[in-house]
């Protein structure tokens, strides 16, 4: 792989014209294609083949109506006042009648009539129902109905809730303090301007290219709208990351004497293999997500995937294009005219690894011991999709959520809807009557009544009140007693299903669930097999996996801390704690899993560089350390902030993946790469890098630290090198 990057580096060198070129074209064609063809994404979740599913597909045939999106606009008579008095019921009329003149609106039902009106007589529901599914829905819809709000006056507060007004996420100014730490975080570490701004530049190109192509498939396929988002996170962190490992490599050749164009050819083979590999390791565990079976996972997954793929390609063509274009102007200027007279200083990383493994002993067992107890929490992980509950503070969503959970009780946000069907219309209307004996009495049940029927009588709806909010434990435990209760009664070929958007929400959480263990099971697997081909070694894979776990388990210990159990919840922006995200384990387990690969490829291979080239295991250990230390911190401190600045949108979806991608970074860069990895390679000596005979021979070389490259007069020749 050395080799073949190597030639990469110096045709991208020396025809920088060309490489930039045919990148330029690239950009704009994703550009104009993405203008002319870009989708919209959609807030709604499925998974093909669960209840509630095949319910809600069902109705589609049988009661078109209701397979359309259900929405309702809260409406609230002021202090002193009820829905009844005259110019308040007038006002709460013009608001159905506005409600029914909404695109793709096919009822909407005034409170008097459904007699959703709260005790006091202040709030009513007005029950509105769309001819599509939410995510089919119009833009002229969805704003139509959105505006409704702007219907409130002295007389009545009106409120439009549900999925149909799920704003997607934006960025704003706020991101972009990211941006600007991680920018000012590269002139610290480089010592230059152009340096600095040159490995922003590509990545941002780098994302550019993502962003559009993501946008395009967007017109073909469902996308989340988390999902450009974290395509956006994500890209700018390893972009930014990959091109300062590159560009960090260059410079200290350069600043030894090397040539421009050797030095930019051997960064590409060595440097530039580190980041190959850890970004294949990214994309395959981004693109593993779809084994999970979720439909807007796996799209959610393969663009952030793409995203990445497109940086790696950026760091290994256009970087080293663009090192041909600045030259030496990468150095600092007191290194530019004679780079090899000023000798360079040995850092804190040298410092730092011979602390660590001096006191390796204790080191790793306060850092196991204390990442243990950050796990804690994790054991009380709730998952659940997103509801008016978590919305933002003061959109419309959470205001709706907030006046119907006061004036009904937070079950009334998520009713269940149990579809009957058979092929007798008599039949059917008997097993209404038996499900409706059965279920008031179950436990967290306020109400249970008929809602609607085909025009054959052969499928019915019943509505089931709970007690509880849509995302709360009680209300998951009654889908599953509803089920459980109401599937002996059907009978003779009949089906009784229970579905809606909180039973879905339910069956998609339930599905993630289940699929987070094997998801681990795949990426700790896939972890331990990519680091024993990269290092020909069995202790090191394993113990690089191992610290994976204790990362992840550290970072869902505190995400649930902060987000589930509410501890500094307000310093973060979260006034309302509760469960997490359904998708949030699994996304953050395949994109820290990725991250983490990063830190170890770039530091362990420095180490066993230094150790096949002679030098003992733990003064290797520091060598490698030393070396690798300045450019790791840089690359974390520079993650964290891109991702940090995500924490402050509002949305709660991306304000909780920034923020567990924040601290994942920084514990399994400065606590388990740079601290227990050292540690524990220092306990293991030569030990570490023992490999079976029989599996060395079967092992691939993949050769990730450039070992095969020797350079003699020229660059031209070199020769292989066999180091084993």
């Amino acid at each position: 792989m050395a080799n073949l990057l190597y030639r990469l580096g110096r045709f991208s060198y020396q025809r920088r014209r060309l490489v930039a070129s045919i990148w330029a074209v690239i950009i704009v064609a994703l550009g104009v294609g993405a203008l002319a063809l870009g989708g919209s994404t959609t807030n709604t979740f499925s998974i093909p083949g669960t209840e509630s599913q095949r319910a809600l597909d069902a109705l589609k045939t049988d009661l078109p109506a209701a397979s359309g999106a259900s929405a309702t606009v809260v409406v609230k008579a002021p202090d002193g006042k009820t829905l009844a008095d005259p110019a308040v019921k007038a006002a709460v009329g013009a608001t159905v009648a506005k409600a029914a003149q909404v695109p793709e609106v096919i009822a909407a039902i005034d409170p008097f009539t459904s007699k959703a009106i709260s005790p006091d007589g202040r709030t009513g529901l007005i029950s509105v129902q769309f001819a599509k599914p939410a995510d089919e829905l119009s833009k002229a819809s969805t704003e139509g109905y959105d505006g409704l709000s702007g219907l409130s006056t002295s007389e009545l507060q009106v409120v439009p809730g549900g999925q149909v007004v799920g704003s997607v996420p934006e960025i704003g100014a706020t991101e972009v303090i990211g941006v600007v730490v991680a920018a000012l975080v590269l002139v610290i570490t480089f010592g230059s301007l152009v340096a600095a701004g040159m490995t922003l530049l590509t990545a941002l190109l780098g994302v550019l290219a993502g962003m559009a192509g993501l946008f395009i498939v967007t017109a073909f396929t469902d996308v989340s709208s988390t999902g450009p988002i974290l395509a956006l996170m994500l890209g700018l962190a390893v972009g930014i990351d990959y091109a300062l490992f590159i560009s960090s490599r260059h410079r200290s050749q350069l600043a030894e004497g090397m040539d421009a164009e050797e030095s930019v050819a051997r960064a590409t083979a060595t440097a530039g293999s580190a980041v190959l590999f850890a970004g294949a390791t990214v994309v395959i565990a981004l693109a593993g997500l779809s084994v999970v079976g979720v439909p807007f996972l796996t799209a959610m997954g393969i663009a952030a995937a793409a995203t990445v793929l497109t940086a790696v390609l950026v760091a290994l063509t256009l970087l080293p294009a663009m090192l041909g274009f600045v030259g030496n102007r990468v150095l600092p200027r007191k290194l530019r005219k004679a780079p090899a007279a000023v000798a360079p200083t040995e850092g804190f990383g040298f410092r730092w690894g011979r602390f660590v493994t001096r006191f390796r002993v204790p080191i790793v067992a306060l850092g196991i011991i204390g990442l243990g107890l950050l796990a804690i929490p994790a054991k009380d992980m709730r998952l659940a999709l997103p509801d008016g509950a978590s919305a933002a503070a003061g959109s419309h969503q959470r205001v709706a959520y907030d006046l119907t959970a006061e004036a009904f009780g937070p079950g009334a946000n998520g009713p269940l809807i149990v579809v009957v069907k058979s092929n007798d219309p008599q039949q059917s209307g008997a097993l209404v009557q038996q499900v409706l004996a059965k279920v008031p009495s179950l436990p967290d049940v306020i109400a249970a009544q008929p809602a609607a029927a085909s025009p054959d009588g052969k499928t019915q709806l019943l509505q089931i009140i709970p007690k509880s909010g849509p995302a709360s434990e009680a209300t998951s435990d009654l889908v599953k007693n509803v089920r459980a209760t109401v599937e002996p009664l059907a009978k003779n070929g009949a089906t009784i299903s229970v579905t809606g958007n909180t039973a879905v929400g339910v069956d998609v959480s339930q599905k993630l669930a289940d699929a987070l263990p094997i998801y681990l099971l795949l990426i700790v697997g896939l972890s331990f097999l990519l680091l024993l081909l990269a290092f020909r070694s069995i202790l090191v894979p394993l113990k690089a996996t191992l610290g994976f776990v204790l990362t992840i388990g550290a970072t869902f210990g505190i995400t649930v801390a902060v987000f589930q159990q509410g501890h500094l919840a307000s310093l973060f922006g979260i006034d309302n704690p509760g469960p997490m995200v359904s998708f949030l384990p699994i996304i953050m387990m395949g994109i820290l899993f990725g991250l983490a690969m990063d830190y170890e490829v770039f530091i362990v291979s420095r180490v066993r560089e230094e150790f096949v080239h002679g030098k003992p295991a733990t003064p290797a250990t520091v060598e490698g350390l030393g070396h690798g230390a300045r450019v790791v911190t840089a690359a974390a401190l520079i993650m964290a902030s891109v991702f940090a600045g995500f924490i402050l949108v509002h949305d709660p979806i991306i304000k909780a993946i920034g923020f567990g991608l924040t601290i994942g970074v920084l514990i399994d860069a400065f606590i388990v790469r740079m601290t227990l990895v050292p540690a524990v390679l220092s306990l293991l000596g030569k030990a570490a890098w023992w490999f079976p005979k029989w599996l060395d021979r079967i092992t691939p070389n993949v050769d990730i630290e450039g070992e095969s490259l020797r350079v003699e007069d020229k660059p031209e020749q070199r020769e292989l090198v066999d180091v084993h």
